[in-house]
């Protein structure tokens, strides 16, 4: 049995710094400046023994005039909604503000519970406002110090009441729900169309449920927030005209046929000359680490002005980081002529990114959703490339073929000796290529061997990696069968 907590406050008390505590990682930005966190984050948060669902959220301000500041206070209030536990956090050295008691006020007509946390009372000077803090009504306030990690014996024993509560009213439900008859079990013939292969070789086309990680990266008011609330039907992040709204970079869990997909929003990335301020540099940094930890990158373009440098800087990070990539075209709806930009647009890819030929290029509207679904088919796809495994048979008779077309050049005149080749790894492909002289191989026909490893085994749009490494004979090669090369 598990529960929802939320840590609420008004900006820059502190909870961040709490929420990565308790989580045990730093995966929320935290500094100094107020108003560090704009949208609500969510991750499994640990005291010992006990785990929780737990919320960050944004500082609290007063105020409904439509603002960016209006929107934060609206995902504050969602979270407080989903919250069992309600973490309402002051600032214990600065004492009860205004706006504190503005918020006590806001939390005792939502009708959770609230327990009162005094945080950055690791020194004497928190004393006077730990007192002050009765005012709020809340009873009397934690001491605490996330930065320092005191008092979680306190929030623990808050949590594993929860837990006990909410186990005892499931087992309380479940006792009132009247005995029902058990459906009898219901015999299921297999037809031809639910098989894959023929023979004994058929197995059920169905994939066991698994988790697929996707950032969604791009520059500044590409429209990568709108897309995740579209895709998740609900106002999951902050959006709005504003251009640099998302800082942190927030997991979205969502279900699309049977599959999970953790969407991941990131801080729109500007050129690094133009990026200065500290809070901007620790928002890219942050987004940089979620390309990282994805199996598949969208990169999201403005259809208005797509592929800026800045496009092909991420692009190329991404291959160089080895993850998948998919690039998504947004706004597409402000585009008259449909046809003739998709021909640019293909032509532009292919002729500027020769290091990902084939790499999956989408059109959509984040704003209206049209196109979602070939979004998606188009992630599956290079899922499926980016997790492509060749036989080392096939790759042999392939790499023979390819030597045969086009044979390698000889150097300071000597001919080059290609042995065997085999799959290393998949995720992205890798393979090794055993020669008899590696290092002279020239990278132009190391090029020619990936572009026809992409055509032969339908690999395109990932990255393919390419070792050369020294060797003698082929292990696979049958020894009455002539040599490659």
């Amino acid at each position: 049995m598990t529960v929802t907590v939320a840590i609420v406050g008004r900006p820059n008390v502190g909870k961040s710094t709490l929420f990565n505590r308790l989580v045990g990682r730093k995966i929320a930005l935290v500094d100094d400046t107020p108003g560090v966190t704009r949208d609500r984050r969510e991750a499994e948060g640990r005291i010992a023994d006990l785990t929780f669902r737990l919320l960050d959220t944004a500082g609290y301000e007063d105020v409904k005039d439509g603002s960016l500041e209006d929107r934060m206070r609206q995902q504050t209030e969602l979270a407080i909604r989903e919250a069992d536990v309600i973490l309402f956090m002051i600032d214990a050295r600065a004492g009860v503000t205004p706006l504190d008691q503005r918020f006590a006020q806001v939390l005792r007509k939502a009708g959770k519970t609230v327990h009162l946390v005094g945080n950055k009372a690791e020194s004497g000077a928190a004393e006077a406002g730990l007192v002050e803090a009765f005012k709020l009504g809340f009873g009397e306030a934690i001491a605490l110090s996330a930065e320092h990690g005191l008092g979680l014996a306190d929030l623990y024993a808050i949590v594993s009441d929860a837990i006990d509560r909410a186990a005892a009213l499931k087992e309380a439900s479940e006792e009132d729900v009247p005995d029902i008859d058990v459906m009898p079990e219901v015999d299921v013939d297999i037809t031809d169309d639910m098989l894959e292969g023929e023979g004994d070789e058929a197995t059920l086309r169905w994939n066991p449920r698994r988790y697929l990680n996707v950032a969604i990266v791009g520059r500044p008011n590409a429209g990568k927030s709108t897309l995740i609330n579209r895709m998740v039907g609900e106002e999951r992040v902050l959006v709005g005209p504003e251009a640099g709204i998302t800082r942190d970079s927030i997991l979205v869990p969502w279900e699309w046929e049977g599959r999970v997909i953790n969407l991941v929003d990131t801080a729109g990335i500007r050129r690094r000359s133009r990026v200065t301020e500290k809070l901007e540099k620790l928002a890219v940094g942050d987004s940089l680490r979620s390309i990282q930890y994805a199996e598949v990158v969208v990169l999201m373009l403005d259809a208005t002005i797509p592929f800026e440098k800045q496009d092909l800087a991420l692009a190329d990070l991404v291959e160089r980081e080895g993850r998948a990539l998919v690039i998504a075209v947004n706004k597409w709806d402000l585009i008259e002529d449909k046809n003739a930009a998709l021909a640019h647009l293909r032509e532009a890819c292919e002729r500027l990114l020769p290091q990902l030929r084939g790499v999956p290029l989408v059109t959509l509207s984040g704003l209206t959703g049209k196109n979602i679904d070939k979004l998606m088919d188009a992630i599956f796809a290079i899922e499926r490339s980016w997790n492509a495994h060749v036989s080392t048979a096939r790759l042999n008779r392939w790499l023979s073929g390819m030597v045969d077309g086009h044979p390698p050049p000889a150097v300071s005149g000597r001919r080059l000796k290609l042995r065997y080749m085999t799959q290393a790894k998949t995720r992205p492909p890798s393979f090794i290529l055993f020669a008899s002289r590696p290092d002279v191989l020239p990278t132009s026909y190391q090029r020619y061997l990936v572009n026809g490893l992409r055509e032969a085994f339908n690999i395109k749009g990932t990255p393919i990696r390419l070792w050369v490494r020294g060797g003698s004979n082929n292990p696979y090669d049958d020894p009455g069968k002539r040599k490659l090369g």
